[in-house]
């Protein structure tokens, strides 16, 4: 089996981001989304006061990660868990609010870099792209179960692809002779089915199909829809949820969230903001900000990367 790397992205920004809300003794930082860790070891590195719980889905990531995080002793706790269930995880710890919590979306390098795990197109691997191996449906079944109507809807919601319609009917097609197994057999049925000038632009042919299966198979936009509310209200005062997403549902998902969180509850046309009617969070950035030409030049998964920050001024009303 291969080795996985980790390269997190806007590591320092988003440090830079948590830190106020960690600079006390037992801040607690939820780490929804721990992959390898990366992001928890910066954060228990650089601030010294706090300690990270670090939720995942996928059991081998949670070895790997408290291998890495084995150092800091108790000051970390790992949690098998899917990020949607932050407000259990709490509770089981005996947690009332947590100091911030970080998602850092998408497939993580733990799953691309591992061949086994079939998430990545470049080469051929079982159709699986589940983050949690042990349950749930996996990229085969969806192919060769999903009508085409089911497909298109898929590939098209999930991975933006112009030509959804004309792959799906191809996948129901081709599965009729023989189910779909393994990575390198749709990547070539990828190659035949989109037109050779669509091919020469917007990356891999296969990038966009691999992105919208995986995001059916670990059911991520309903579980974010679920996930960032909860980590909303799980923050204390001067507590911050920080969001790294890298696809445009997603980052639509976190916007939403944070625009809602932080409007005016009272009338547009009235003159002034009645004392204690100000919202409990504000926007710590604007808008969404994203990688630079280096960063990206020197880790490539950051060039979609848009990143969000809000922070509770004051205990709900």
């Amino acid at each position: 089996m291969a080795t996985p790397s980790h390269v997190p992205v806007l590591l320092d920004r988003v440090v830079a981001l948590l830190a106020p809300a960690l600079r006390r003794e037992g801040a607690v930082l939820v780490d929804a989304t721990l992959g390898l860790g990366g992001h928890s070891e910066a954060v228990l590195s650089r601030l010294e006061l706090a300690r990270v719980v670090g939720i995942d889905r996928d059991p081998e990531a949670l070895r790997l990660a408290g291998e890495r995080l084995a150092p800091f002793g108790d000051r970390f706790t790992g949690v098998h868990a899917v990020y949607d269930e932050i407000p259990t995880v709490l509770a089981d710890l005996g947690l009332a609010s947590v100091d911030a919590v970080l998602f850092d979306l998408g497939v993580s390098s733990m799953q691309l870099d591992v061949r086994e795990r079939g998430f990545a197109y470049a080469e051929d691997a079982p159709l699986d792209m589940r983050m949690d191996g042990s349950t749930g449906i996996t990229a085969a079944d969806v192919l060769n179960t999903y009508d085409a109507a089911d497909l298109t809807r898929v590939l098209r919601d999930y991975g933006e692809e112009k030509f959804a319609r004309k792959i799906a009917t191809a996948v129901v097609r081709e599965r009729a002779r023989e189910p779909f197994t393994r990575s390198g057999r749709l990547v070539e049925l990828l190659y035949a089915e989109i037109p050779a000038p669509a091919r020469r632009t917007g990356g891999h042919p296969a990038k966009r199909t691999f992105q919208a299966l995986r995001m059916e198979v670990n059911d991520e936009l309903a579980v974010l829809r679920r996930a960032i509310p909860a980590a909303i209200d799980a923050i204390g005062v001067g507590g911050r949820v920080v969001v790294e997403s890298y696809h445009s549902l997603e980052d639509r998902l976190v916007k939403q969230a944070f625009v809602a969180a932080t409007r005016l509850d009272v009338p547009e046309d009235l003159p002034f903001v009645p004392a204690g009617a100000e919202p409990a969070f504000r926007l710590v950035t604007r808008g969404a900000e994203k990688a630079n030409p280096e960063e990206i030049s020197e880790n490539p998964r950051a060039a979609s990367v848009r990143l969000r920050a809000i922070e509770r001024t004051k205990e709900a009303a």
